[in-house]
């Protein structure tokens, strides 16, 4: 089954063209199917880039799913229109009456800044504390993983001597876990980020077990013990071109930042990336609608 979003998201154009199953609400509202009620709350500077990059990877499931892009209140984005804010996205005060099924929080380029003296603090306080009652399962994403693992657990972050970037091979633990079926022994994903968490406070928490982990960019995915919360501190969702993009950015703007690591050909920025985790992000994302969401999701929220 598709996702549905609206007529005029221009990510629409982009998943039509790589065939992925989507449809409009009008379509929609003709079946009789219980659909998913997924959030998103998109923190990423360029946030037409990251609609397509999650709306790609959720559409690959045989679940209906419904999206609805959330917005900060309290910060206003400097690289997305105005405009395409007010028509596509809403705010916590608009549905923090609602329940849904599950909720992505994304990354965001903040990492070096204390938790506490970002603009949106407060109000991602209030939205962490609402997805314990509201959501079925809620994934982190990379500044959102560390975010999460921050505020309900309590494992701080620290600043790397140098950005983590490139494209790393990482180990899983447990082969049983549901969240990991079909993953190979070792899988490659992207990490771009300037700071890490520890592995040592992950393993020790009786509150997070660890999943995956890789040997240069340190711990992947981590679940909490009652499996409602999950933080990946990579980006599984980035397009093959991400990094390279990122990279020619930092460098135009006369950042000291290296190469992308195991990313480029012979690690020359001059040569086209070859992606190496495209399966085993649409793997991800389809046992977490499953198995996190559409199997631990009540039919009607009460």
């Amino acid at each position: 089954m598709p996702i549905k979003i609206p007529k005029l998201l221009p990510a629409r154009e982009i998943l039509e063209e790589e065939n992925i199953f989507i449809m409009d609400e009008d379509r929609a509202n003709t079946q009789d199917i219980r659909p998913l009620n997924i959030l998103i709350l998109n923190l990423m500077p360029e946030k037409e880039k990251a609609e397509a990059q999650f709306l790609r990877l959720l559409g690959n499931t045989p679940l209906q799913v419904n999206i609805t892009f959330l917005k900060t209140a309290t910060y206003e984005s400097k690289n997305t229109s105005r405009l395409h804010l007010e028509q596509f996205y809403t705010t916590f005060e608009e549905i923090r009456h609602k329940k849904f099924d599950g909720m992505i929080i994304t990354g965001a380029p903040v990492e070096l800044i204390p938790f506490d003296q970002v603009d949106y603090w407060g109000e991602l306080v209030k939205i962490f504390e609402w997805t314990k009652t509201n959501v079925t399962s809620t994934l982190h994403i990379c500044w959102g993983a560390q975010a999460a693992l921050y505020y309900h657990y309590g494992v701080g972050k620290y600043e790397l001597p140098q950005k983590c970037s490139g494209v790393y091979s990482h180990r899983i633990f447990d082969d049983k876990e549901k969240l990991l079926h079909g993953f190979d022994d070792v899988f490659y994903a992207p990490h771009s980020r300037h700071t890490d968490v520890s592995e040592e406070a992950i393993i020790n928490s009786p509150d997070l077990k660890l999943l995956s982990s890789s040997e240069e960019a340190g711990p992947f995915i981590i679940h909490s013990a009652d499996r409602k919360h999950i933080m990946v501190t990579g980006h599984l969702e980035y397009e093959t071109a991400t990094l390279a993009q990122e990279y020619s950015r930092d460098i135009s703007r006369g950042l000291d930042v290296p190469v992308p690591q195991h990313y480029f050909p012979d690690d020359n920025p001059d040569r086209k990336p070859v992606n190496r985790w495209r399966s085993h992000a649409n793997l991800f994302f389809s046992n977490w609608l499953n198995y996190y969401v559409y199997q631990e999701t009540p039919y009607e929220w009460k």
